[in-house]
């Protein structure tokens, strides 16, 4: 599939997405796993901010990002709050470092659907600082991070309180300025890189992982023995299963990532292609068999769960059905989170006949 492109194609997501609120079943999920916890600030409390200052990058360039400022009384009740977030992510909510931490910036997004305030955390023995983010809590983008967790190799810190999630920063070069930065460099192993997307391009299909344009995704440079590896990570699930084009799931059809397309098409054969989407989706078989149980109530809830549109599910599932020839088991499907476990099925199945104990992993 990936080795026979032609064209990058011009797609584009739908411009505005709306917010799924958590249900009743999420929330129970979300609860017997670990992931509702008390939060001392709420994303509706950072929204108290008096104005915002245009935000520019190292080179002086504006960012999508605004400094936001708050009244004294509402800072330091804030501040204290902030710090105390940082440590339940980092250190399951052990307080006993805090007073060496402040909150040095808060910024706020305007671009995008989840509108994330971003926490700048420093250490102020030695100025060393630290990100994370504060958003509404969307169902479906809850239902992606949770997916990304379980089913592929990154683990995924993040919190919600109602109506306020908190997700830990995902440390990487934004895949944009990979292009720009390093794509060109003699450093750079082409061959290592392009097998990486070819996976990355997997993981974000079998999930039904959307809008992976070059700057929603990073890439982390591993130095290994004599060279590099390469870590491709999702950074936003906003259109986790929304979308109903099948072409929006898989980032090799994104213009945005064109560079990265050539050079897996360049330095990759059809056989070699073939062979690492096998690798990783043989991976993620390994980990769903290891979490069967946890994915299956995470899917049984989804399938039963509003997160699209209904012209999107129908045209996503005919889509699906074209593509792998097999209409009785998209066609059937009714929601989009039912879609979304059809997928797994179509394209774990036979990686999951090859893991041990792995009966009835994707249920009926």
């Amino acid at each position: 599939m990936f080795g026979a492109i032609d064209a990058i194609e011009n797609n584009r997501p739908s411009r505005k997405k709306p917010i799924f609120p958590v249900n009743e079943q999420l929330r129970d999920y979300l609860t017997r796993f670990g992931r509702e916890v008390h939060l001392p600030v709420s994303y509706s409390d950072l929204m108290r901010f008096n104005y915002t200052i245009p935000l520019k990058d190292k080179k002086g360039s504006t960012t999508s990002w605004e400094t936001v400022s708050y009244d004294m009384r509402e800072w330091n009740y804030l501040r204290e709050g902030l710090v105390q977030i940082y440590a339940i992510l980092k250190t399951e909510g052990d307080l006993s470092f805090i007073n060496q931490l402040d909150v040095a910036r808060i910024d706020f997004c305007y671009f995008g659907n989840s509108q994330p305030f971003r926490i700048r955390i420093i250490n102020r023995f030695n100025d060393n600082y630290d990100h994370y983010y504060i958003k509404i809590a969307d169902s479906s983008r809850i239902y992606g991070l949770e997916l990304e967790h379980l089913l592929s190799p990154n683990r995924i810190r993040f919190y919600t309180n109602l109506n306020t999630l908190i997700e830990d920063h995902i440390p990487g070069v934004p895949g944009d300025l990979f292009i720009e930065q390093y794509m060109n460099n003699p450093n750079t192993n082409y061959i290592r890189l392009a097998k990486e997307f070819v996976k990355f391009n997997e993981r974000c299909f079998v999930q039904l992982l959307g809008d992976m344009r070059s700057y929603n995704f990073v890439v982390n440079i591993i130095p290994d023995i004599e060279d590099f590896q390469y870590r491709i990570r999702a950074i936003d699930f906003d259109q986790q299963s929304y979308e109903g084009k099948k072409n929006l799931y898989l980032p090799q059809f994104f213009k945005e990532n064109k560079p990265f397309v050539d050079s897996a098409l360049e330095h990759l054969n059809k056989e070699s292609i073939v062979q690492y989407q096998a690798e990783e989706r043989t991976m993620m078989a390994f980990r769903l068999s290891s979490s069967r149980y946890q994915v299956k109530d995470l899917l049984d809830i989804m399938s039963k769960d509003t997160i699209s549109q209904p012209d999107k599910i129908d045209q996503l599932k005919h889509e699906l059905a074209d593509h792998f020839n097999n209409p009785g088991l998209f066609l059937k499907a009714k929601t989009m989170g039912q879609v979304v476990k059809a997928q797994m099925k179509q394209t774990l199945r036979h990686n999951l006949l090859l893991v041990p104990r792995t009966k009835g992993t994707m249920g009926d």
